[in-house]
């Protein structure tokens, strides 16, 4: 996050309307609604106002400079933010018709897995990697939990890698696969939402290719939230993008749209690389 210094020497170079927070996907089916949401960081407000609709079955990016909220609102939506001291979160946010905020944060989790920048494996075998939520859940039959992580590291096209080698350490796999392996750990109790944050960023052109592939099949099984800093791979990959600045929601919008002929002037200074 930018510090509050670097997001005055943006301001002085970019105004933005506080009413441009309040962009919405036209006509989609949603599985995540946010109507208002307002995030701070002590007395430090980093998201102002963000209401936005997620489609179901559908890849949608978040696109902005550093610091500018879009990791903030991602992990807003499954609670991660809950985790930090001195936070506070205003709005309302909804899964399907329920209330996230006042839902158990177990099952909101399990419902909306999450995927970060860095590739984190546990300290453990590949199979106890993707069979940990499983058994946190409280599965523990050995056939039903051998099954999960079959078909989870199969979702996730990282099977026939690792197929010979399930209780090696998970260390042991380059940060492509390790990356991948993240994704069938979230995967094995079949989230409804997959968020990401920057999941390609500290991975080479042929991982990333790998990783972007997967996400096209997977929005077959699951709602996909994506934070990229790579305007390239949104337009490859997402089916709807919004662009953040400032803690604000400037546009989203069908993807072709916001990258050919966006709405808002701020999107279309920084699609075209005018600042950011």
């Amino acid at each position: 996050m930018a510090s509050p210094q670097q997001q005055q020497t943006i301001r002085e170079n970019v105004t933005v309307t506080a009413e441009t927070s309040t962009a919405r996907v036209p006509g989609a089916k949603c599985k995540l609604t946010a109507r208002n949401i307002n995030f701070y960081y002590g007395a430090f407000q980093a998201l102002h106002g963000i209401s936005l609709d997620v489609p179901t079955h559908r890849i949608t990016a978040f696109i902005g400079p550093s610091g500018c909220g879009k990791s903030t609102f991602l992990r807003t939506m499954n609670r991660m933010n809950e985790a930090l001291r001195n936070t506070r979160v205003e709005g309302e946010l909804h899964l399907d018709e329920a209330d996230i905020f006042s839902m158990d944060v177990t099952d909101v989790r399990r419902r909306v897995g999450m995927v970060f920048q860095k590739s984190n494996p546990f300290p453990k075998s590949i199979f106890d990697n993707v069979a940990y939520g499983l058994r946190v859940n409280g599965i523990s039959r050995k056939s039903v939990v051998e099954e999960a992580v079959e078909r989870s590291l199969e979702h996730a096209a990282l099977w026939t890698e690792v197929k010979d080698k399930l209780h090696k350490p998970a260390s042991a796999l380059s940060g492509g696969q390790q990356q991948r392996l993240c994704i069938a750990r979230a995967l094995a109790v079949e989230p409804e939402v997959l968020l990401l944050d920057e999941p390609c960023s500290a991975l080479d052109p042929i991982a990333t290719r790998k990783i972007e592939e997967l996400l096209f099949q997977l929005k077959e099984m699951t709602t996909i939230v994506i934070v990229t800093h790579n305007m390239q791979q949104a337009a490859r990959l997402a089916d709807f993008t919004g662009f953040f600045l400032l803690g604000k929601l400037i546009e989203i919008d069908d993807t072709r749209k916001i990258f050919q002929n966006p709405g808002k002037r701020e999107t279309e200074d920084y699609v075209t690389g005018r600042f950011g």
